[in-house]
């Protein structure tokens, strides 16, 4: 048997330099069996296997071991695969920079060789085998077809877009990014450094008219937007209704179905090069006529010419709704063509002339709130979506509501700003690693938490400024506003390594100190920009220039007085202003998570146990932090396995199991959603834009989820629910969840 070395060579295979090398980059990995890896790798290769190749094999068979006997076996893939991608690829950032020659701007080659001795490749090591699979599969830049990068040149590449010459914050960013503190959103991590530095995760557009003109001009703007990898949310509430009559060709109008028919043939055609398709997510208020037909269209059953599945629909509901609803009254169906100003009119403006129309016989059909809710739940049931967005409290709780009304929110529930024909909001993400913030002793380090989302801020803010804007429409709003979105990844991970339950007081407690230390950080170094560059264009007439911050607006004071000091930051901010009009936004963190090793965004884990689907293959993957428990314990068997995966990644009841470790790890079906509610209600203070709340149901009944909606909408949170989680436990956990690779951050 022969390998074929990178040089060309042929060479015998040798079941010793397997296994030397194996050992190599398994010595400090207990649990790990490096003559069993051996003896799999060389009993299955075939003769004339390349070492590149040798090394892919090879890590497909740690990886799979990883859940049969140790998470350190795909600990061991990832060093596998590292180590050969280093052999494959330029050993400095400068050798790189030439080789993807005009694929990068001159900045980043000039600045190359002056980085060079600030980069670290052990670092990565630190990744984990689907972390690094995910960043072959997207990030790392290539030249025809082969990858060039290695991870720590991603890394300086985003560092240097962002600071250009600034050496010490591209040092410190560098290091942030690249030991796992915080990571920029996807568009960033594609673009940086490159000819169009389109690093802008967010786009929310209003339709510009209800006309020819204003609906394919709104489509070339998405379109522009989608092909620069942003992920696109948008407010259709104004255009007419079906059969409503068109005064320009005395015709009537066919409603919104078909128009929404074109966006969605737009979403899949403009598909960022091939990387993925466009993602757009359409908001609809519900006293619009056509929202019964808005309800049918991603659904799986019915006539093609009706359905458009591959949009992703919101509901934008006002509280009349719901308090209808609650009541069981009729509600009305509207046109905005012939009931005019219901789309920017909020709270007790909203129920006046909603209510008027109503007298007026404006009203084009009438049923009972409880039956069109009945086609929100199942469409929800059948799809996990409408969101559910609740106008009012986005519109009340928000520190742009002086610039005029919010209409929508974005493609992932998390972004809330207001958006105009003129002006088409936009929203630089980046989110931090909760997890990393866990000291052995298992306390948390608010310090330093507090200093990594400065950082942040201080990062997003400049990218602002870096931006390349897809249409002049963006960069005015987003110059204008200057928002930001600082988001979380690995809570779950956090919950895990400290020892608690998602249902305690502790972890209630910490949880919301966590949140309150970041709003601080990320106001007080706005503030201190604002000190030193100027508020926000938008700034004055805002809730925050007249001294009320996030919580305020929900009649709210901050608990931890100790040592945050809020009257200074209120006072700082009343005399400076803001940099960032809005600051906070927790958005889901598929593949960014993925890349750093942690659970997505503030979600508990969905299972202990679970496929992970990647270009390699299907692996079996457990959850590390429950092994790790175990271990001590020594009860992680085959046997422990076995029941686990009987249980469908489930340890509760399982025997030998202690109570408290089966109640730390509940997964998101076990847990009560009253639990995920309270625990949004209680950081709501603290994020200024929203939250990309799932709920989880693995049976799901009218009642009780209608039951769960209404407590969310009475617990005053923005964003009711994202998505509709109803799949059984069972079921595989996904890779990524379609829509938020957009927004991932």
């Amino acid at each position: 048997m022969y390998v074929v070395t990178r040089s060309g060579n042929r060479e015998e295979v040798s079941f010793d330099r397997v296994l030397a090398r194996i050992k190599a980059l398994s010595n400090d990995l207990p649990f790990v069996n490096a003559t069993q890896v051996a003896q799999k790798v060389c009993s299955q290769i075939e003769d004339g296997i390349t070492t590149t190749k040798l090394d892919e094999f090879s890590a497909e068979i740690c990886a799979s071991l990883q859940a049969r006997n140790h998470p350190n076996y795909g600990i061991l893939a990832a060093r596998i695969l590292i180590d050969s991608h280093h052999k494959n690829t330029p050993s400095t950032f400068a050798e790189c920079c030439t080789i993807l020659g005009d694929r990068l701007r001159p900045e980043i080659s000039a600045a190359a060789e002056t980085v060079q001795s600030m980069i670290d490749y052990s670092r990565d090591f630190m990744f984990d085998y689907f972390g690094f699979r995910t960043l072959e599969k997207g990030y790392l830049l290539r030249k025809d077809g082969i990858i060039i990068e290695r991870p720590q040149h991603m890394w300086m590449r985003v560092a240097i877009e962002i600071h250009r010459d600034n050496l010490e914050a591209i040092r410190d960013t560098y290091n942030a990014m690249s030991q796992g503190y915080f990571i920029h959103a996807t568009p960033t991590l594609f673009n940086a450094g490159t000819a169009h530095p389109q690093l802008s995760s967010c786009f929310l557009l209003k339709m510009k008219e209800d006309s020819i003109r204003g609906i394919y001009e709104t489509l070339g703007d998405c379109a522009q937007i989608s092909k620069w990898a942003g992920g696109i949310g948008l407010s259709i509430h104004n255009i007419r209704a079906r059969n409503s009559r068109i005064h320009g060709t005395n015709g009537t109008s066919t409603g919104i179905v078909p128009m929404l028919k074109v966006y969605n043939d737009t979403a899949k055609y403009v598909n960022q090069g091939g990387k993925r398709n466009g993602s757009f997510a359409v908001y609809l208020e519900p006293w619009h006529l056509d929202i019964e037909d808005f309800l049918r269209l991603r659904l799986n059953t019915g006539a093609e010419e009706d359905r458009a599945r591959d949009l992703f629909y919101a509901l934008w509901i006002p509280d009349l709704f719901m308090q209808r609803l609650e009541a069981n009254l009729d509600w009305s169906l509207m046109c905005p063509s012939e009931c005019p100003g219901l789309v920017d009119a909020v709270g007790s403006s909203f129920v006046e002339l909603y209510e008027t129309y109503e007298r007026q016989g404006k009203a084009r059909k009438t049923l009972p709130a409880q039956k069109l809710w009945q086609m929100i739940l199942d469409a929800q049931i059948q799809t996990g979506t409408p969101y559910l967005l609740y106008k009012d409290a986005c519109n009340r709780k928000s520190n742009q509501q002086h610039l005029g009304t919010i209409t929508s929110s974005n493609l992932c529930a998390e972004i809330v700003e207001y958006t105009s024909p003129k002006e088409t909001a936009v929203c630089n993400l980046g989110s931090v690693a909760l997890s990393r913030f866990v000291r052995e002793d298992r306390s948390f380090d608010f310090d330093t938490l507090r200093r990594v989302t400065s950082t942040l801020a201080k990062n997003l803010n400049i990218v602002i400024d870096r931006n390349y804007n897809p249409t002049p429409e963006c960069f005015t709003s987003n110059s204008k506003n200057r928002p930001i979105g600082i988001g979380v990844q690995g809570l779950a991970d956090v919950f895990a390594k400290m020892r608690l339950s998602w249902t305690s007081d502790e972890a209630r407690s910490l949880h919301r100190e966590i949140f309150e230390n970041m709003y601080y950080a990320a106001i007080s170094t706005s503030a201190e920009l604002a000190a030193a560059e100027g508020a926000n264009s938008g700034h004055a007439g805002s809730p925050a220039s007249q001294g009320k911050l996030q919580y305020h607006l929900w009649n709210e004071r901050p608990t931890k007085t100790d040592y945050l000091d809020w009257a200074l930051l209120e006072s700082l901010v009343v005399k400076y202003g803001l940099r960032n009009s809005l600051s906070i936004a927790l958005m889901p963190t598929a593949s960014t998570s993925q890349i750093l090793g942690n659970n997505e965004c503030f979600e508990p884990f969905t299972s202990n146990l679970y496929v992970r689907h990647v270009l390699a293959g299907d692996f079996i993957v457990v959850n590390k932090h429950l092994v790790h428990d175990l271990s001590e314990l020594g009860i992680w068997t085959p046997d422990m396995r076995t029941q686990i995966m009987v249980n469908n990644g489930s340890i509760q009841g399982i025997e030998g199991i202690p109570a408290e470790v089966q109640e730390r790890y509940k997964t998101a079906w076990e847990i009560p959603q009253k639990t995920l509610i309270n625990l949004s209600r209680d950081r709501a203070p603290f994020v200024c834009q929203s939250q990309s709340l799932n709920l989880f149901v693995s049976d799901p009944t009218y009642s009780r989820i209608s039951s769960m909606h209404m407590y969310a909408w009475k617990q005053g949170l923005k964003t009711g629910c994202y998505y509709l989680r109803t799949k059984a436990v069972a079921a595989a956990q996904k890779f990524t969840i379609e829509p938020c690779t957009m927004c991932s951050a």
